[in-house]
């Protein structure tokens, strides 16, 4: 099945920065586009408005003037649903309510021909529901595009449990002729963004309401550390907390309140407030008028030693020799058979973070895991009440000798990073073992759709296969509620790789 041709008329219903954005895509690949609105002279604004941007694109020498004055002459206002019936493609675009959706769809099916594809851009509801309410529901799937859809590449082609296969492929080769980076995915709670991502924000919110960091420190360790665009804190005032906290707590009931995607109490809090992030002027950081910027915590400078001892190779650590080494600090190497450690001249020991807590052991600093230890500009350290001051001394000098600014988190097991990349890397091996979608999918979806350094399955291969799971493990022992748990399908991928290679 391919695409749709582009002489096709393509329908979009609502009206409002999705629909617009959806409908600028489909006119700028070729297509004849109409759009409507319940709320009379929306689609003649909505119309108004895409025509402004276009001219925009034009002066920005990013679309032809040609171009955008065939553009303009195949967009229309429609007045009707009935002036959709010539339609090949539908996509709506309305308020995220089951029952106006349903009612929407059933309209639509009296309008159109037998063979239009219709497609509902839902980003929580359940494309199997909306479609429910169709008496051909094998022509329904969900295209849900990513804010601003202009820009953001990625599209995410849902089938519904009665989609045919048929109508899910013509909808990805279509979204794909428009120039976008379509995935592929089974009907599941969040889909494949919504659901993996769910850890980035909830392990940040959990490190801050146990007292480990504040939010800027967080955020500036996720950045810095961590490699990702934003951190938890900024990133939830940019998108919304209303939003992002609507969007957690709907992927949380939809999977039976699954301990593993609880939302945040905090986060709860700050709604409630009315402190919804940049949109209001307040969320976890103040945006108004003469507010000062929140600064992450950076450690005073300290002292570095004068060598360390490598016990074990450090495993995905492993470069901070060579860069200890650069600095001009002795490495003394000596071979252990589980050894993942440095140990520092006053006897203390510096360690990646693996899920437990430094208070279990004497004289032991954590030190948060990096994207490239090499590049980052920022680690994360972590000790307990009862780690010796020449020891953390230490160990902040150590860094600081690398060039890296220091932050002193609380004794949180697994840390920032740590956590935060294991259970991504759990739930998207979660969600391949139950057929939501494909490793490379997965993959593509969280690059492109929230713009991670990298995929779960690319942190997986970096970090080695069972580095998530012993994480997790360890993490589960300390906080036995479920959420840290390691799924079946992490453990069957660590076991059987730890079974093949020790059989080798």
């Amino acid at each position: 099945m391919t695409a749709l041709d582009l002489s096709s008329p393509v329908a979009v219903v609502g009206t409002g920065t999705m629909g617009q954005g959806i409908a600028q895509v489909a006119l700028v690949a070729g297509h004849p586009v109409r759009l409507y609105d319940a709320v009379p002279g929306r689609a003649r604004e909505a119309a108004a408005a895409i025509g402004a941007r276009l001219d925009r694109l034009v002066e920005k020498d990013r679309l032809a003037a040609g171009d955008r004055d065939e553009a303009r002459a195949r967009l229309h206002a429609a007045e009707d649903l009935a002036d959709l019936a010539d339609c090949s493609l539908v996509v709506e675009a309305v308020v995220e309510r089951l029952d106006v959706k349903q009612e929407l769809f059933r309209q639509l099916e009296d309008v159109v021909g037998e063979d239009c594809l219709l497609a509902t851009n839902t980003s929580s509801l359940s494309v199997t529901a909306v479609g429910g309410a169709l008496r051909n529901p094998g022509r329904f799937v969900g295209l849900h595009f990513f804010n601003p859809a202009p820009l953001l590449p990625l599209v995410e082609v849902v089938s519904g449990y009665a989609t045919d296969v048929t109508s899910a492929t013509r909808a990805y080769e279509t979204a794909r002729s428009w120039g976008k980076t379509p995935v592929a995915c089974a009907d599941t709670p969040g889909f494949i963004v919504n659901r993996i991502a769910r850890p980035f924000y909830a392990e940040a919110f959990a490190v801050y309401e146990a007292q480990g960091a504040d939010p800027a420190t967080i955020d500036a360790v996720l950045r810095e550390s961590g490699g990702f665009r934003m951190g938890a804190f900024e990133l939830t005032d940019l998108i919304g907390q209303d939003v992002n906290e609507s969007v957690t707590h709907s992927v949380w009931q939809s999977f039976f309140q699954d301990a593993r995607f609880t939302p945040s109490l905090a986060q709860r809090r700050l709604v409630e407030s009315g402190r919804l992030g940049r949109k209001s002027g307040q969320g976890w950081y103040d945006y108004r008028e003469g507010a000062e910027p929140a600064e992450p915590h950076t450690a005073e400078k300290a002292q570095p030693p004068a060598y360390v001892v490598a016990e074990g190779d450090l495993g995905p650590a492993s470069e901070l020799l060579a860069l200890i080494r650069e600095a001009g600090i002795q490495v003394r190497e000596e071979e252990e058979d589980h050894g993942t450690r440095l140990v520092l001249p006053s006897g203390g020991q510096l360690a990646l973070a693996d899920g437990q807590t430094s208070v279990e052991f004497r004289d032991v600093v954590y030190f948060d895991l990096a994207l490239d230890y090499r590049k980052a500009t920022r680690i994360a350290l972590s000790a307990s009440q009862d780690t010796a001051p020449q020891t953390m001394s230490e160990a902040i000098g150590l860094f600081q000798a690398l060039g890296k600014d220091v932050s002193v988190i609380g004794d949180v097991p697994g840390m920032i990073v740590a956590r935060t990349v294991a259970r991504i890397v759990d739930l998207a091996h979660d969600a391949v073992a139950k057929g939501v979608a494909t490793e490379e999918d997965i993959d593509t979806a969280m690059r492109l759709g929230v713009n991670y350094p990298l995929g779960p399955f690319e942190w997986s291969r970096r970090l080695g296969r069972m580095w998530a799971y012993s994480l997790l493990d360890d993490l589960h022992d300390r906080d036995p509620g479920g959420r840290y748990a390691p799924s079946l399908a992490l453990y069957r991928h660590s076991y059987a790789t730890e079974k093949r290679e020790g059989a080798s």
